[in-house]
């Protein structure tokens, strides 16, 4: 019982609307169609029926009655006075007819309570064979009742038999509803909208865009406060991005002029110490250096724009060549994106060369879509070991017997690449490569 629960939970949650605006709705709707519908049960169980019965139940009854007078005074040989009286009197139009056979039952309507209380009163009360049209004339219900020797016909008026303000009932009823939907749905409206406006600024402050235009605080007191917390966070985190990389700019380019003491103190000890081991480390400090301020200038000052990836492609291409490595492209939907230029030709070009390091094919597939942009590269190399793939994305982390181990590494391309990808909303995973190397794929939402 707990399984089938929890399974019928499941697929109501994947079949309900997943955006606010839609759920906002059914929880308007759903209560009103349900109290409606309880409403018309109960107005057509106590209400409808009970009228119509007892509509039909007096009409049957002043037939009964008109039966009776024809066949205890049948000296009356036109029946001038009983129809007289059956049209003035009780508002009945009846004629007798001669003793044909009843015609032959017509079809029945699909819902119809007034043909089926005719039909079980005038068994009831008269018990005689009877035929009964409640489907021609929309204003008039036809009865005819076979006699001794005659046939009596009547027709009534449908309102004398049938509860026909229920139409009425309805029409107000639903003409109600929609009234009352149609002002809670602009009502509700209005108080969506600044939840999805502040939506949109979060989600752009994510991929690394602008605040919207136009875009402040409105609507009800807690979005009003949520959308202020938001700029208030959005400006602290700014902030703190601001200062860490005039911190690291400020840093490395004191570092850079340490160095450049060290080169000239060198130079200047001409033979007397070996200099080949210590030039060599000032040159990976140098590299590591020109990383550090590389990556702060592309955080700090980009701006979002276009980014032809066919041109980045032919780049690599040439690239490849000069290392001599086989390279392949193939770009699926629009080459143009809406990137950060410099730092997303980083973000490829650092997967990329370092995938030309250690492998002799490459293939790099671009796939632009409305859902956004993926973009795989894959080689022949030796790979990473899976329980290492997450390791390599840290800070100064190379390792030993693999693709992070060259002479001129910092360890830190693949940590800049994912910070790249993550300032744009994105991310990038490693796989398995169907080249028999790596697979990574960076994932950037539309």
């Amino acid at each position: 019982m707990k399984s089938l629960w929890t399974r019928s939970a499941r697929w109501l949650a994947r079949k309900m609307p997943k955006r606010l605006y839609a759920r906002s709705l059914i929880i308007i709707i759903a209560p009103m169609v349900l109290l409606q519908s309880v409403i018309f049960f109960v107005f057509m169980e106590r209400h409808w029926q009970m009228v119509t019965e007892r509509l039909s139940t007096a009409v049957v009854r002043d037939i009964s009655a008109i039966i009776d007078i024809i066949e205890t005074y049948p000296q009356d040989p036109g029946y001038e006075n009983i129809i007289r009286i059956a049209q003035q009197r009780l508002a009945l139009n009846i004629s007798i007819l001669p003793p044909d056979p009843l015609p032959p039952p017509g079809p029945k309507p699909f819902f119809s309570i007034l043909d089926y209380f005719l039909s079980e009163e005038i068994t009831r009360q008269i018990n005689r064979p009877f035929w009964v049209d409640t489907v021609g004339d929309s204003d008039l219900i036809e009865i005819r009742i076979q006699l001794e020797n005659k046939v009596l016909r009547v027709f009534a008026r449908r309102s004398q038999a049938y509860a026909s303000n229920t139409l009425i009932f309805l029409i107000w009823m639903v003409g109600t509803a929609l009234v009352l939907l149609t002002i809670a749905i602009l009502f509700l409206r209005n108080q969506i909208r600044p939840i999805q406006h502040l939506a949109q600024a979060a989600e752009s402050f994510g991929k690394g865009q602008p605040m919207p235009e136009g875009f402040r605080p409105r609507g009800a007191e807690e979005v009003r406060r949520a959308g202020l917390a938001f700029i208030q966070m959005r400006e602290r985190i700014e902030r703190q991005i601001e200062q860490r990389t005039a911190m690291l700019s400020g840093v490395s380019h004191d570092l850079r002029t340490i160095l450049t003491r060290f080169k000239l103190q060198l130079a200047l000890a001409g033979s007397k110490i070996d200099a080949e081991p210590l030039n060599q480390d000032i040159a990976d400090m140098q590299t590591m250096l020109e990383g550090y301020l590389a990556f702060a200038r592309g955080e700090a000052s980009e701006e979002q724009g276009t980014f032809d990836l066919a041109r980045l492609f032919d780049k690599l291409g040439e690239e490849a060549r000069l290392r001599q490595r086989e390279f392949r492209s193939a770009i699926e939907g629009d080459s143009i994106v809406q990137v950060r230029p410099n730092a997303f030709s980083r973000l490829i070009s650092n997967l990329v060369s370092n995938a030309f390091r250690h492998a002799e094919t490459v293939e790099v597939t671009a796939v632009h879509s409305e859902a956004g942009l993926t973009i795989t590269v894959d080689d022949d190399g030796s790979g990473i070991p899976a329980d290492k793939r997450e390791d390599v994305f840290k800070p100064f982390v190379r390792l030993d017997e693999a693709r992070n181990q060259d002479a001129g590494g910092t360890g830190l391309g693949l940590a800049i690449a994912r910070d790249i990808a993550r300032s744009h909303g994105g991310d990038i995973t490693l796989h398995d490569s169907p080249l028999g190397g790596l697979r990574a794929t960076v994932r950037i939402p539309a």
